[in-house]
């Protein structure tokens, strides 16, 4: 079974200042989830799934989902504020999404099969789409708790605009994830890669590897999801911290921590590049426009293996 794709694409990209999922990147106006597709149908991937925010479907079925209709299965879901467990119900005054493992809750019902969850607003780059595809397609068939994450060095994934977040991990001696913590400052210092761990700023070395949230799971990944995400609403900080969020790294802690299920980190040659702030876009301009002047991508981009 070929796996799916699901992209993460319901913020809006407070950093960079607008809706940076559908800002054109290419030279001819190719957005950067349009290359993660290319690379994806490369790999053999055979599905796309986006959840979005049901406020801006309208244009993102004009300017985005009209592209790939004819060419690969497509699917919507959409994340919402007010999309929780029976029994809860949304703060008054919450404002912010309640993060990346509840958007990924969103695929439950339209996802059937093993899948990659992305990032819209990242470049992740060829061999992490085949590394990650590889491992996917090879699952037997009904496998659980057998998932997967592309491990990046962390040296190859910062802004020289500001701080980035990062999922920093460390692994056993299989090669297994044995943690992966949050953090949500980290930039280079006097040459050094750094997090922000309270007050202080602890060195890390470049090679160290880190969550871009490309995570690959079988479909049992929501039937976890769900479960843990009651316990998370069910502590009061949780609901009265309006800006808590269930990330992804939350959930695969508790699963490796229990034994539930093992995720294998992957190696990549690949080296990451986005637009975290606005300020980064014109950089990411000139190294797609180098990587399309090298031949790795064709101009226009075409997304069907054709």
């Amino acid at each position: 079974m070929k796996p799916t794709l699901f992209l993460l694409a319901a913020g809006m990209g407070s950093r960079y200042g607008g809706l940076k999922q559908l800002d054109g990147v290419g030279p001819n106006g190719e957005t950067i989830m349009d290359y993660s597709i290319y690379d994806a149908i490369q790999a053999g991937f055979g599905k796309v799934v986006w959840v979005i925010r049901k406020d801006f479907e309208e244009q993102f079925r004009k300017q985005i989902l009209s592209k790939y209709e004819d060419k690969i299965q497509c699917e919507l879901c959409f994340q919402e504020l007010d999309a929780l467990p029976e029994g809860f119900s949304c703060p008054k005054d919450r404002v912010k999404p309640w993060g990346t493992n509840h958007a990924v809750l969103m695929g439950k019902d339209v996802i059937k099969e093993p899948f990659l969850v992305i990032n819209c607003d990242d470049f992740y780059n060829r061999d992490a789409f085949m590394v990650i595809g590889k491992f996917l397609s090879e699952l037997p068939e009904g496998a659980r708790n057998q998932y997967a994450m592309v491990g990046f060095r962390v040296g190859n994934t910062l802004s020289e605009n500001g701080t980035v977040s990062r999922g920093v991990c460390s692994t056993d001696a299989e090669g297994h994830l044995s943690t992966v913590v949050e953090r949500t400052s980290i930039q280079r210092i006097d040459g050094n890669v750094c997090y922000k761990d309270g007050d202080d700023w602890v060195s890390i070395a470049d090679e160290t590897p880190v969550s871009m949230n490309m995570w690959g799971f079988t479909p049992d990944y929501f039937e976890y999801s769900e479960d843990y995400f009651k316990e998370f609403l069910s502590d009061p900080k949780n609901m009265e911290n309006l800006k808590s969020e269930y990330f992804i790294p939350l959930m695969v802690n508790k699963l490796i921590n229990d034994g539930t299920a093992k995720v294998k980190v992957l190696d990549t040659t690949s080296k990451w590049f986005g637009v975290t702030y606005s300020a980064d876009r014109e950089d990411t301009v000139k190294r797609i426009q180098q990587l399309v002047d090298d031949g790795v991508y064709p101009s226009p981009l075409k997304w069907s293996k054709d």
